[in-house]
């Protein structure tokens, strides 16, 4: 019987962890830069792992991106089978035992870090963050869904609008705010235009 991780690399290659309120020095520290976050936002369609079936997340789950054509995380090393951050891991990787997950499962849900925890005190950040929230809700986009799949033109007007935003400001943070690209998928979470398919919404980029 297993009784201590035996370096296998297996949970590793799964993905990424997702952040709680005590990984919160660990990012205000920089000993992960926010360029190696995404975001799955509140009524995004995620996997629960625990459960293994798809939900609609309750709130933020930001979470460590995957490696280029892989789902290892981002901070693993295949080829010695280690971690590059052990010392300064999430809260998710240290409690996490493959031969007892009981650990696990206890504060998989709970007190999660959301963007608020670590943007709210910058002064117009936030604000564009909420305002990209709202208007790219993924109830919203859900409430059009059968509108656009059936062809009603003005539910397809508004997606469209939908997705020209999240696009849009994508690129005005990078353009304007000398910021680089990867770590918009932090601050307004993962394109719409990868996520929108979860939710049975078929569209054709022009």
């Amino acid at each position: 019987m297993i009784t201590k991780c035996a370096r296998c690399g297996i949970c590793c290659n799964k993905g990424g962890p997702a952040f709680h309120i005590e990984d919160k020095p660990i990012l205000e520290k920089g000993v992960i830069p926010l360029k190696f976050l995404f975001t799955m936002r509140k009524g995004e369609p995620v996997n629960d792992n625990l459960q293994d079936r798809m939900i609609a997340a309750d709130s933020d789950i930001i979470k460590i991106k995957s490696q280029k054509k892989s789902t290892a995380c981002i901070f693993f090393d295949g080829t010695e089978n280690r971690c590059r951050i052990y010392q300064n891991r999430p809260l998710e990787c240290r409690v996490l035992k493959c031969w007892d997950i009981r650990g696990i499962k206890e504060i998989y849900s709970k007190d999660r870090l959301s963007r608020k925890d670590l943007l709210s005190g910058v002064e117009g950040l936030w604000d564009l963050v909420e305002t990209h929230h709202r208007f790219c809700s993924y109830d919203k986009i859900r409430d059009l869904s059968d509108g656009i799949n059936g062809g009603d033109r003005k539910s397809i007007e508004q997606i469209n609008g939908i997705i020209g935003y999240d696009t849009h400001i994508r690129g005005l943070v990078t353009e304007k705010g000398g910021m680089e690209p990867e770590i918009t998928e932090f601050l307004f979470g993962r394109p719409l235009l990868k996520t929108i398919g979860i939710l049975g919404i078929k569209i054709k980029e022009q």
